[in-house]
């Protein structure tokens, strides 16, 4: 079965750090994209971070940079998702998806109706 599963969420107090994984099984992600979105209570999904397959190119949403970071590890076929200074509006459901790409240097993170696989999503709660 292809599949994505997060992990890493939870809740933390304001200014604290969590670290949010997207692991895959059924298939190798050496060939995929992966995106991170969230989806607030009462708002559409957003984009947040991709990676390109060969981990080269990143992107963030503006409001996120330099706090969040995108990186990956193929070997454990795992993308993550460093999220440090969390503040009450970082509230979410986290989302992870792959999209397949034949040029290493993709990284999409606007259009959501291109990725081919989507996690379950993980909670994040920031809350004192």
């Amino acid at each position: 079965q292809l599949q994505l599963v997060e992990s890493g969420g939870g809740l933390v107090q304001p200014g604290g750090s969590l670290r949010l994984s997207c692991a895959a099984s059924g298939f190798t992600l050496d060939y995929y994209a992966v995106g991170w979105f969230r989806q607030a209570p009462g708002k559409e999904r957003e984009g947040v971070s991709c990676i390109s397959s060969s981990g080269g190119v990143t992107d963030y949403a503006d409001s996120l940079k330099g706090r969040f970071t995108i990186s990956r590890d193929n070997a454990k076929n795992t993308v993550y998702l460093q999220m440090n200074s969390l503040k009450p509006e970082d509230t979410a459901i986290y989302y992870c998806a792959a999209l397949w790409v034949t040029i290493q240097t993709m990284c999409v993170m606007s259009d959501e109706l291109k990725y081919d696989y989507w996690g379950q999503g993980t909670q994040v709660t920031v809350s004192s």
